[in-house]
């Protein structure tokens, strides 16, 4: 691995290898003898994509340079490519970039020497929540084949649903789409259903924020839920082993009733616990230069 920009580039080998190395993560970890500096690049707000780097930073012994773009040469025009040549310049070693823009990383590649990590692009893709999911996922149910993955809501506006879909799909797993016909996106290929009867048959339901700041359409919240959303009489009727995913922040009482937002089958925080472990992974691997060969810790312990 050079870069972490669309799930599409991470092999399946490469999937399983940063989940492997996500599980002994959780142990085992030693800090570098001499500390990488990442630099943190968020043109958008967040609170857990950032706050998970910055811990599977820290963990891993690395300094952390803050970037906040609203006190920064934006401001004054600056380009992205010209802030990341800056901030290459003074000595950082990898980049984590979110920004509004889709694929903003073309523009970074043919000058940039840094790895850089995609923290989400626009409506395009979020590498590491995706993995995070898989890795949530496969936790659970030691496999991806045959799983049936329900991705429910915002999909038009989602990278979240965009990376899943895909790699999902890829690695075996039976993809569904339960959306509003207006936050549809027609480009997934994949079979549409009704909330109501999907969940009696998926394994994963996998949640998406409603994106209001993303589109003019609005709902009312109460109809959103009783007519979209993951209700607690569509909840009494999923499977016994099925659990719910969500990529956070939770709108409570919209997509989700708030009561089942930490009920036994929501895995939500665990989600966010196992970002820590995939991004640690992700950051040693990418600034190990691609070698497999581990600098955490010499003991291998698969996922299965």
């Amino acid at each position: 691995m050079r870069h972490l920009l669309r799930m599409e580039e991470v092999t399946t080998d490469e999937i399983f290898y940063l989940m492997e190395k996500a599980k002994r993560m959780e142990d085992v970890f030693e800090p570098f003898q001499k500390p990488k500096i990442i630099a943190n690049l968020f043109y958008e707000p967040s609170t857990r994509t950032k706050l998970s780097f910055e811990v599977a930073e820290k963990r891993l012994g690395y300094h952390v340079l803050d970037f906040d773009a609203a006190h920064s040469s934006v401001r004054k025009g600056e380009s992205l490519y010209d802030t990341v040549k800056t901030i290459e310049s003074l000595g950082a070693d990898a980049v984590v970039i979110r920004h509004r823009q889709n694929a903003y990383y073309n523009e970074l590649l043919q000058g940039v020497d840094l790895p850089i990590i995609n923290g989400g692009d626009g409506t395009g893709e979020h590498p590491t929540q995706c993995l995070l999911d898989l890795f949530t996922i496969y936790e659970e149910f030691r496999t991806f084949k045959g799983i049936n993955v329900v991705i429910a809501g915002d999909v038009l506006h989602s990278r979240v649903a965009r990376s899943n879909a895909h790699t999902l799909s890829r690695l075996g797993a039976q993809v569904q789409i339960a959306c509003p016909n207006v936050w549809d996106d027609p480009t997934l290929p994949y079979e549409r259903v009704a909330i109501d009867d999907s969940v009696e048959r998926c394994d994963v339901l996998m949640l998406l924020r409603v994106q209001h700041e993303r589109h003019e359409y609005t709902t009312q919240s109460s109809d959103y839920l009783e007519t979209y959303g993951l209700t607690i009489e569509r909840e009494r009727r999923m499977r016994e082993r099925s659990i719910i995913l969500h990529p956070a922040p939770v709108n409570r009482g919209i997509e989700i009733h708030d009561s089942l937002v930490e009920c036994e089958r929501s895995r939500i925080f665990k989600q966010m616990s196992n970002g820590v472990l995939v991004r640690m992974a992700v950051l040693d691997t990418l600034l190990s230069k691609g070698e497999r060969n581990d600098d955490v810790t010499n003991q291998r312990r698969s996922l299965v």
